[in-house]
């Protein structure tokens, strides 16, 4: 029989490799339902669908790929629709889904700006789209999104369209942590929580289009830049484990609700994100108190 307090039905988008695909573990193991999406699943992407089943297998975990182009609304519709069909319910959302690229950001065409933040901020209004309308029905749920520690720490260049990405996310997920707070018929904490983490550069997933505008910075930073990953990588300590922000997010998912933090770090190079984070999230609180929107502060996240 199911434990709804303890047992819960969890999406993670951008599973298919990387933290997400490490993600959708720890809350399997934790006895949660875990549902990885994934595009293309019959397809190019049909040896990583075969991951998270694979270890729901030999861990004796309840885990799901699910089909999810996170470009697409029909797409995450489908999906959602799909949980519910087969859950009855959706506790968790998390918002892991995004790529990298690096280069001067003036040798990226606007289109490239667009696609990638297609991809790191708009997925996540598709699928939020797509799960709070049930979400709200339900009476309760969760939105973690997974950001990155440079937008409010060590933000080094040539990551720009990258950060600037992640940036909007995180504003968008401030918003939303206040304006579906209220929907939550049981304890006051359905929102938005976001988890920063610092990405590795070295894993980017594409460069500017512009080449000759990108070999004038190339020229005059190569000093600078040519060591860069290398540099940023050596902040890293050698027992750092990615694991962590799986971790991180499997407890967010158990904490109870109104106890839950707007923000939660997992930054093993201290780039001070998360002093920002706390000194914004008191000046937060401070400013909802004095324009008479208190009300949708929980205790976990107003200082």
């Amino acid at each position: 029989m199911r434990n709804d307090e303890t047992e819960k039905a969890v999406l993670f988008t951008g599973a298919s490799s990387g933290i997400g695909a490490l993600s959708v573990r720890a809350p399997a193991l934790a006895g949660h339902t875990v549902y990885a999406v994934i595009r293309q699943i019959a397809t190019r992407n049909a040896t990583a669908a075969a991951g998270p089943t694979r270890y729901g297998t030999d861990h004796r975990a309840d885990v799901h790929t699910v089909e999810l182009d996170v470009t697409s609304q029909d797409s995450a519709d489908a999906a959602v629709d799909r949980i519910f069909a087969e859950r009855g319910r959706l506790d968790a959302v998390v918002h892991n889904a995004g790529h990298m690229v690096l280069g001067a950001a003036e040798a990226f065409t606007a289109e490239q700006f667009a696609d990638l933040y297609d991809v790191n901020v708009l997925h996540t209004q598709r699928v939020n789209r797509a799960a709070l309308p049930k979400l709200r029905e339900q009476g309760s749920g969760l939105l973690v999104w997974i950001g990155s520690s440079s937008t409010r720490g060590g933000c080094s260049p040539f990551l720009a369209p990258y950060f600037a990405a992640k940036a909007a996310m995180g504003t968008l997920a401030v918003s939303y942590a206040a304006e579906v707070l209220p929907f939550d018929t049981g304890h006051r904490d359905r929102g938005a929580r976001c988890v920063h983490h610092r990405h590795q550069p070295l894993r980017q997933r594409g460069r500017p289009r512009q080449r000759r505008r990108a070999e004038a910075y190339d020229l005059r930073h190569r000093p600078l830049t040519g060591d860069l990953g290398k540099r940023l990588a050596a902040l890293i300590p050698s027992d750092a484990d990615v694991t962590e922000v799986a971790e991180a997010v499997a407890r967010l998912v158990a904490m109870k609700r109104g106890a839950r933090p707007l923000h939660t770090h997992m930054d093993p190079s201290r780039d001070g994100s998360e002093v920002v984070s706390a000194v914004a999230d008191r000046l937060r609180a401070d400013f909802f108190r004095r324009i008479g929107l208190d009300s949708l502060l929980t205790a976990g996240s107003s200082p």
